[in-house]
């Protein structure tokens, strides 16, 4: 058994560990553990300060939880766009692929509850039927490996679906989004990174929210995984009381340059059950992203977006940086605030229509020929079965 391993069954894993550990009420335990079941490998749980503090939030499970039955289970309504089920495919030219249910801490704002830590939802026979899918479907070049954690699976399991993606040729890029770098680095090891190397190109999508996440184990794996040729992103998610403030973003998104991971996106909380306590107002990102522009490296300054509930996809969201026009000039600001104009080109009528309204139309022609062309096909597989 390896370490990382080890540590997992050490985890805090029950109910009765929240009232043995926390000195949580039994009852209470119970109902938020049937909730949203809890682990927190002993690692991640080494993290914490003090009680209350921004890595507690978002592994000790809180009463409000219970108070919010409200939200859906479903808010980017995933389940609609999944042909089978370890698939959505939602883009034309990218599916997310579900291998696992399993992740290494269980993160209290988890957008996808439903399935996630439930073995139920996920088996060999759904990962089979996956990669049957991206097989039929040749407009499919970008799979995202998620879950779940697709690091929770050996390294044997992992390699086989990694296997079997290059298989196939119109996969061109296998993204794997994994939480391990940040929450239990030890899972990354040179027999991992050895075994990544071999199905490039391979891109690793991690999720780091504070700077207290960024430790010495955490900034060894993450250049374990850059040496080993997979360049590494990062996906924050803003939440109240964890990093909520532009100067923790600043500091965070400075030290994961540090660590050679580029900032990604910071994601607007979704609106899934049990998390409303987490979610602040759009005016706090954009007031973020405003204090990181130009106070930073553009390295450093990731996409604010919204996960548009009922399946709309990410929508980047951005400070107000033109003010308006002056006749052809147009009124800009910079990030101290100052007024600048530009002289605008103003483009011939016809020119101006073959240059962008005809581009327009055209890509909007076919990404509805491409989303249909997918659409049609995942139907007729519906009849056949």
């Amino acid at each position: 058994m390896e370490l990382w391993q080890e540590m997992l069954r050490q985890s805090v894993d029950s109910a009765k560990d929240l009232v043995e550990r926390f000195n949580f009420d039994r009852e209470q335990a119970e109902r938020l553990n049937k909730l949203f079941h809890i682990r927190v490998n002993p690692y991640y749980l080494s993290l914490i300060r003090y009680p209350g503090d921004p890595i507690w939030l978002q592994c000790i499970p809180d009463k409000v939880e219970l108070e919010d039955q409200n939200a859906p289970e479903d808010p980017l309504n995933e389940d609609a766009d999944s042909p089978v089920p370890s698939i959505t495919h939602r883009y034309p030219d990218r599916v997310l692929f579900l291998v696992t249910s399993q992740c290494s801490m269980y993160c209290r704002f988890c957008t996808r509850k439903r399935k996630v830590s439930d073995s139920s939802k996920i088996n060999s026979k759904y990962i089979q039927d996956g990669l049957d899918y991206i097989a039929k479907h040749p407009e499919v070049r970008d799979v995202v490996l998620s879950g779940g954690d697709p690091l929770m699976l050996t390294d044997y399991a992992l390699e086989r679906i990694l296997a079997s993606l290059r298989e196939i040729p119109h996969v061109e890029i296998i993204r794997l989004g994994t939480k391990m770098p940040c929450v239990l680095p030890q899972r990354i090891t040179p027999k991992l990174c050895k075994i990544v190397k071999k199905y490039h190109p391979v891109y690793i999508n991690t999720h780091f929210n504070h700077p207290w996440e960024c430790t010495p184990e955490a900034e060894r794996a993450c250049a374990m995984l850059a040496d080993a040729g997979c360049p590494v992103g990062n996906q924050a998610v803003l939440m109240k009381g964890v990093n909520d403030d532009p100067e923790i973003m600043l500091e965070l998104h400075r030290k994961l340059l540090k660590m050679r991971v580029r900032p990604y996106y910071i994601y607007q909380a979704d609106l899934t059950k049990g998390t409303n306590h987490f979610r602040t107002p759009v005016r706090v990102g954009l007031e973020i992203m405003d204090k990181l522009r130009g106070h930073t490296s553009g390295l450093a300054i990731p996409y604010y977006v919204i996960d548009a509930p009922g399946g709309g996809g990410k929508i980047p969201l951005l400070p107000q940086y033109v003010l308006g026009r002056s006749g052809k000039d147009i009124i800009l600001r910079n990030y101290k605030y100052e007024i600048f104009t530009y002289p605008d080109v103003e483009a011939e009528p016809e020119k101006q229509d073959t240059i962008e309204t005809k581009f327009k139309r055209k890509r909007k022609a076919t990404y509805k020929k491409t989303y249909e062309k997918s659409k049609k096909a995942r139907e007729l597989e519906s009849i056949g079965k």
